[in-house]
């Protein structure tokens, strides 16, 4: 158990380099908009159906 390798704080500073991430990214901004916009359509849709087939059922 003596052996666990201890991160230094050289290695960690190395480890964590800072990525190019200085401005965000329109494109992905507009791209996890259209995800989640998309998701919340499918999510609506999915309950909509429900209700309707429901609706229709006790009716």
């Amino acid at each position: 158990m003596g052996d666990i390798p201890v991160m230094t704080q050289e290695a960690a500073a190395e480890i964590a380099v800072p990525t190019r991430r200085e401005r965000s990214d329109p494109l992905g901004i507009a791209y996890l908009a259209t995800i989640g916009i998309v998701m919340l359509a499918w999510i609506a849709g999915l309950v909509w159906a429900a209700i309707a087939f429901f609706s229709w059922l006790v009716s």
